[in-house]
């Protein structure tokens, strides 16, 4: 554990991490559940810095069912799955108290929204600068190094921490 800076809470069998445990990844998300020969294996959840979970049945390492909660309780259902889909493009807490009166858009499904910070992106799980290429979650921790289909993909279509007329503009 002291090499990949993650913690593991829990039983050992013949050296192993084995039987009913918690292990905690260095990004801070968690597993809760059981453990078998080193990795996940039975009934276990996964916990996101974030508030969102997947709870899941497990087979050595690998997730074969689950079921994913965002940190607001919407369940992401792979089937019947209506939340900004290209029908119907309201946000979840849009869906749950309807939608604003006209001319008070809602950007995000966070209102109000984020404040960016100038320079930046809301690239949904943290800011990102495109001049130091890294992202940082919401209380400015790091996540990660954006490679450049990341990059291409969060410059053309993620929420800008600045204004920028689009449209004609009248000659003066």
């Amino acid at each position: 554990m002291e090499y990949t800076g993650s913690q593991y809470i829990g039983e050992f069998v013949d050296g192993r991490m084995e039987g009913s445990a918690e292990y905690i990844l260095p990004t801070e998300t968690r597993y809760v559940g059981e453990m078998k020969d080193g990795v996940f294996h039975g009934q276990g959840t996964l916990y996101f810095p974030s508030g969102s979970r997947y709870d899941a049945i497990w087979e050595n390492g690998l997730a074969t069912k689950g079921t994913y909660t965002f940190s607001d309780g919407l369940q992401y259902d792979g089937k019947n799955w209506h939340y900004c889909d290209s029908y119907d493009r309201r946000f979840y807490t849009e869906i749950c108290h309807g939608l604003k009166p006209t001319g008070i858009s809602q950007l995000t499904n966070v209102d109000p929204p984020r404040k960016i910070p100038e320079g930046c992106y809301d690239c949904g799980d943290g800011f990102y600068n495109p001049t130091t290429r890294i992202v940082k979650d919401y209380r400015n921790r790091f996540l990660r190094n954006a490679d450049d289909d990341e990059h291409e993909w969060i410059i053309r279509t993620c929420r800008k921490g600045w204004d920028e007329f689009v449209g004609h503009r009248p000659k003066l």
